[in-house]
């Protein structure tokens, strides 16, 4: 969790200039920002389905052409649409 302190700027809109080389299309949930994270997903991360918190933490197994495998203690090997779920990295010493 992040926690700021917004100053001046409580309460107001502010809009955050990404790199040129990163899609952003608001109104999406959370855009094609979260995909581009999905392609830096590699064999051996750790990861956790969003929508499926029983699951467990998931180790990726293939990331090819944003279909993502996953192997889940709880559900077993499982190929995820990046487009559609936005994988969660874990990241734990």
């Amino acid at each position: 969790q992040v926690v700021a302190d917004p100053g001046p700027y409580e309460g107001r809109k502010i809009m955050v200039r990404l790199p040129h080389d990163i899609p952003f299309m608001p109104g999406t949930p959370g855009g094609a920002f979260m995909d581009d994270l999905n392609s830096l997903l590699e064999p051996g991360m750790r990861v956790r389905h969003p929508g499926q918190p029983d699951w467990g933490l998931g180790q990726v197994q293939s990331n090819i052409g944003g279909k993502i495998t996953v192997n889940f203690p709880e559900a077993g090997k499982v190929v995820i649409d990046g487009s559609r779920v936005h994988l969660l990295p874990v990241f734990e010493p």
